[in-house]
Order: structure tokens, then C-alpha cells, then sequence
């Protein structure tokens, strides 16, 4: 497989890479992840995933072009404001989505894939793609990379996951950044009402509730059992899911 990094090419190199490879665009957030996780544990977490696809697929005979840019460390996380978050608009990060995106095709590219790290960020980003393509001669693609997994594993929570600060978040930091991982983690007591985001009084509703978050303290979930083992298996399994999808998306778009 030809993988390189946007930032290390020359301009000419850009132009070629375009011709056949997939662009890949991370982006995540900075913000408040309860006591215990970094504020940039979105974008940390997102890159660790490409990086293992990106090795899944290095293995692999016949590979598709990847040319893969740099995080954007930003997202959208107002929700957080009430601790401690670097936050884009929707509107602003839609458009700085859809520049990037222009810039690409601009110079030469035709198609990209947006995986994503923040759940703040979906449905902008979803919104931005479908918005792109409607106006450029591209294929592009999104994702968000808890939802892209291989099934092959058992080590999830499905009720916890992907959660915010919780046991799904903190297991994949401990196996992919232990360092910055703050232990040990403290239990999280029960919140009662749990707050509605997490659960709808009706399935198919979405509700949001002023002050939740602050009230919940900035986690979705106790995180206090979270297992590094676990979360290497769960980083694996998304990897593993993110390269079938890249992999796909390049079938499909050729």
C-alpha cells in the first residue's frame, strides 16, 4: 500500500497522490472529559484507530492509496463549555469542513473519507459530506469510528459505548495512552433522573435538557472498571472495521 502523510509531501507529490488515493481526514475535540482523561482524548483516540487500519491494511496485498491529513484538534463541543472545552460553531465547523474539502478537490482530489472521534461532531459532519458532494465532482464518505467495528470481539458494552468519560472512552485510553490516563479512576455514583440524552423517555426521540451535563459531571458512565486489555481488543476490532470501510469505500468509488 502507498500511505504517506499530506503534511511530509511536496505539492507535485499531492497532485499524483490525488489522481488514484483516498484522502483521510481525523477530527476530534478538546474537551472536558470528566477527572481522569485528557481534554484531547477525542483526537487522541481517533488517530490511534486510523493508525492501526492504516497498519491493517499495510499488511495487505493491493491496498488502496491512502494520503492521510493531519487532525483537526477542533469540534464541536458547547455541551462542555460548563468545564472546559475549545469549541467550533456548527456553522463554523461546517464550513471549515466544507474548505478542507474544497481545498482537496481543488487540488486534486476526488475522493475522501472524514473519520470522525466526537459525537458532537456526527451530524455536522454527516451534513457536510452530503452538502459537498452535492455541489463537486467527488466521492466522499464519513464515520464515526465507534460505529465502524469488525464483530469479531466481545470485549465491548454495548450500554456503555461510546459514552463520554466512561468505561468504553477510558479502557481504549489506557490500552492506546496510559500515561495520560489519571489512576486511579474514581467511581462514578449513580445519577438519578439519568439524564436524557442518554436515555429518551420514548425510543426514537433525541432530548436534550439544559444543564445535564454539568449535572451528571462531565461522564456518561462509571468508568472506574475500565480494563487497558479490554480496550486494546476494542481499539483492535474498530481498526479493524475502519480498514474494511476504507477498503470498501475504495471498491466502490473507483
Amino acid at each position: 500500500m502507498s500511505q504517506s502523510r499530506l503534511t511530509e509531501l511536496t505539492w507535485r507529490e499531492v497532485r499524483r497522490a490525488g489522481e488514484q488515493g483516498i484522502a483521510v481526514l481525523p477530527i476530534g475535540s478538546q474537551e472536558q472529559h470528566a477527572g481522569h482523561l485528557p481534554m484531547g482524548t477525542d483526537t487522541l483516540l481517533v488517530e490511534e484507530v486510523l493508525d492501526r487500519a492504516l497498519a491493517v491494511l499495510d499488511e495487505e496485498p493491493s491496498a488502496p492509496e491512502v494520503v492521510r491529513l493531519p487532525a483537526l484538534p477542533f469540534g464541536h463541543s458547547p455541551h462542555h463549555l460548563f468545564a472546559a472545552a475549545v469549541s467550533l460553531s456548527a456553522a463554523t465547523l461546517g464550513a471549515v469542513l466544507d474548505d478542507v474539502l474544497d481545498s482537496l478537490v481543488t487540488s486534486g482530489y476526488r475522493r475522501v473519507m472524514v473519520v470522525n472521534g466526537h459525537g458532537g461532531n456526527d451530524e455536522i459532519m454527516r451534513l457536510a459530506v452530503k452538502r459537498f458532494a452535492l455541489r463537486a465532482r467527488v466521492t466522499v464518505a464519513a464515520c464515526s469510528y465507534w460505529t465502524v467495528t469488525a464483530d469479531e470481539d466481545e470485549a465491548g458494552r454495548p450500554d456503555v459505548t461510546p459514552g463520554h468519560a466512561g468505561w468504553f472512552e477510558t479502557s481504549l485510553m489506557l490500552a492506546a495512552r496510559p500515561e495520560l490516563v489519571r489512576t486511579p479512576v474514581p467511581a462514578r455514583l449513580p445519577v438519578e433522573p439519568p439524564p436524557l440524552f442518554d436515555h429518551p423517555p420514548h425510543p426514537g426521540l433525541t432530548v436534550e435538557r439544559h444543564g445535564e451535563w454539568e449535572r451528571v459531571d462531565g461522564s456518561t458512565d462509571d468508568a472506574s472498571g475500565a480494563d487497558a486489555d479490554r480496550g486494546g481488543r476494542l481499539l483492535d476490532d474498530r481498526a479493524r472495521g475502519l480498514a474494511r470501510a476504507i477498503r470498501a469505500f475504495d471498491a466502490a468509488s473507483r
